[in-house]
């Protein structure tokens, strides 16, 4: 009898807790505006001084930065009526925004102020990968661009993160969990893995050519060097090895490697298209050719046009 009381008291106890971690959880309409409104004034002072920044770089110590912009919930735009130098634009941004405590996920996209097309753009997670954006080092026109800066994420609001609700339940859940196993009479039979059982482990080396890629890895192995491939380039890479020797039209390209950013830029291919050809060199029997007007093709004259898992 004393000992099913004190289990009783244990969950008594684990419910108690996991009620105390829910009050936390839940957020007054109140609250949550102030939230959001908390970020809202974060986000703007953070572009502003990047702005700033972006300005003083380029020797501009005088022209006003006008007001942020917002244009839904998770969309800002800031406009700079000069150029500046896209190169700094990334590590400034991050800067701000580390400064501030943002940490929500975004895309950038660089757009004429006149035409409101896209010119440059990139996804934060890419940079925050490999330090590196598509169209780095290219020249700009001199013109007035809108910096839209994109969040992706909801991050910033708690009420939008169920880690209370989630740590709570899970208290309850082993405290309820303790009591049932508890009261067993046989103990749980152990898990044997038979041979039969066993999983098989699969290779994600492709062979093409005389070069081999692991996907899981990210590593491109030609002739007797080892390259570390960043994320995108393993992407573009392996979309060339599916449809190796097939001409792959631009759009498709793009669609297939960029569009998960939600901004694509054109000139993207031409680049990282570039590092992959440097990367092959050695490998003759590779060559990604450029077809006028339509994409590029994987050539592979080792005659296997599929490509070979091990």
């Amino acid at each position: 009898m004393e000992i099913m009381v004190g289990k009783l008291a244990i969950v008594a106890s684990f419910l108690a807790i996991s009620l105390l971690f829910g009050q936390f959880a839940w957020i007054s309409p109140d609250t949550d505006a102030t939230n959001s409104q908390r970020f809202e004034e974060k986000t703007n002072l953070a572009l502003r001084r990047t702005g700033h920044r972006l300005l003083l770089a380029s020797g501009d110590s005088t022209s006003r930065i006008p007001a942020v912009r917002k244009l839904d919930d998770g969309t800002y735009v800031l406009q700079l009526s000069k150029s500046f130098d896209y190169n700094q634009l990334p590590s400034l941004l991050q800067e701000s925004f580390d400064l501030h405590g943002i940490k929500n996920n975004y895309d950038v996209a660089v757009m004429d102020c006149k035409t409101n097309e896209l010119q440059l753009g990139y996804n934060f997670l890419d940079y925050s990968k490999s330090k590196e954006v598509a169209c780095i080092g290219r020249d700009q026109v001199i013109d007035c661009y809108n910096v839209k800066v994109t969040f992706l994420t909801t991050a910033n609001n708690p009420k939008s993160n169920p880690v209370w609700w989630t740590l709570g339940l899970g208290i309850a859940f082993i405290g309820v969990s303790y009591v049932v196993l508890s009261r067993r009479k046989t103990p749980l039979a152990p898990l044997i893995e038979t041979p039969d059982e066993k999983p098989i482990e699969k290779s994600t080396r492709i062979r093409f050519g005389e070069s081999s890629m692991d996907l899981d890895n990210q590593m491109l192995y030609t002739s007797h060097t080892q390259h570390n491939l960043t994320f995108r380039e393993a992407k573009l890479l392996h979309l060339f090895i599916k449809h190796q020797n097939q001409v792959l039209e631009r759009d498709f390209i793009l669609k297939s490697v960029w569009e998960d950013e939600g901004v694509t830029v054109g000139r993207s291919i031409d680049v990282f298209v570039s590092r992959l050809r440097k990367l092959l060199q050695e490998d003759t029997s590779l060559k990604i050719a450029a077809v006028h007007g339509v994409g590029y093709r994987l050539e592979v004259n080792n005659g296997n046009p599929a490509p070979k898992k091990t």
